[in-house]
């Protein structure tokens, strides 16, 4: 094939080798381009993050890693179940209703014989926008526990509740047994201490003896612990006053119109730099076929 048939055959197909040429050349660096741009505007890849961190969330729960839960003895011989429930409420009362809400909850907190633990109240924002906050922590006998989260439901509005129930009759098994145990040791050792005629061994073994006698303690308090949560339940109970309706009434502030105006005012002057090549090469092109045309 002769070069006037291969020029021939470039001039009547020139359109889509600039095209190709285009196209070739955005996919090798466009992506780069479009990146550079979007974070000189501002953008970044907050939503990319959250994806991941979700996604290695789901991971580690697949692995068997659930936080909040946790891993006891099951102990399905035991009839006597141990179980410790715990409930968070929160609700949200009428503007200036917040001391008679508050009453009620006073009274409901009388007639339940709970035992309020927390207690934290504060007015957030000020003027028009003010609004009241309390936070109370309650520990409320278990078998007026359903008839305390029914009352408390009904001041305000529900905003969010979750109950959780944790059967303990493992731990609390296996506790009892490790305090048998513990005893036998430390009544072993008592005996020991009682036949010593060494000084050197009496010092030895009464230090044994306190060591037993606080870890039999330390084993007690904890199953008295358990008791007492399970025998009492937790109630975690937040009320919040409704927000005026101007609360989110915000003017704009003129550092974040600046920095919004250079943000943009950046990317318009990085835009112009990249498409001059662009634009020269388009000459060069226009200017070619001309010259080309013309012979």
């Amino acid at each position: 094939m002769g070069i006037k048939k291969q020029f021939s055959i470039l001039k009547e197909n020139w359109l889509l080798i600039i095209l190709a040429i285009v196209l070739f050349v955005f996919l090798s660096g466009g992506s780069g381009f479009l990146n550079n741009i979007a974070t000189q505007s501002g953008f970044d890849n907050t939503w990319s993050r959250g994806a991941m961190e979700s996604m290695a969330f789901t991971d580690s729960a697949k692995g068997g890693y659930y936080p909040g839960f946790a891993n006891s003895d099951f102990a399905p011989e035991t009839e006597e179940r141990k179980i410790i429930k715990t409930a968070s409420l929160s609700t949200e009362i009428g503007r200036g209703s917040f001391k008679e809400a508050e009453d009620k909850l006073k009274n409901i907190i009388t007639l339940s014989d709970a035992y309020l633990l927390n207690e934290q109240v504060s007015k957030q924002g000020d003027e028009r926008k003010s609004y009241y906050y309390g936070y109370y922590q309650l520990k409320v006998d278990v078998e007026k526990y359903d008839s305390a989260i029914s009352q408390l439901k009904e001041i305000g509005i529900i905003q969010s509740f979750n109950e959780n129930t944790n059967d303990v009759t493992g731990r609390y098994t296996n506790l009892a047994i490790e305090i048998e145990v513990e005893k036998q040791r430390l009544l072993k050792y008592e005996q020991i201490y009682a036949n010593a005629e060494s000084v050197s061994d009496q010092i030895d073994l009464s230090d044994r003896i306190f060591n037993q006698e606080r870890t039999i303690k330390y084993l007690e308090d904890s199953l008295k612990n358990i008791d007492q949560r399970v025998d009492y339940s937790s109630i975690y109970f937040t009320m919040n006053e409704e927000r005026s309706e101007y609360y989110d009434v915000i003017f704009i502030k003129l550092s974040t119109l600046i920095k919004n105006l250079v943000g943009s005012f950046n990317t318009l002057i990085q835009l112009v730099f990249v498409l001059i090549p662009w634009a020269l090469a388009l000459l060069l092109i226009i200017f070619g076929w001309k010259h080309f045309k013309k012979k």
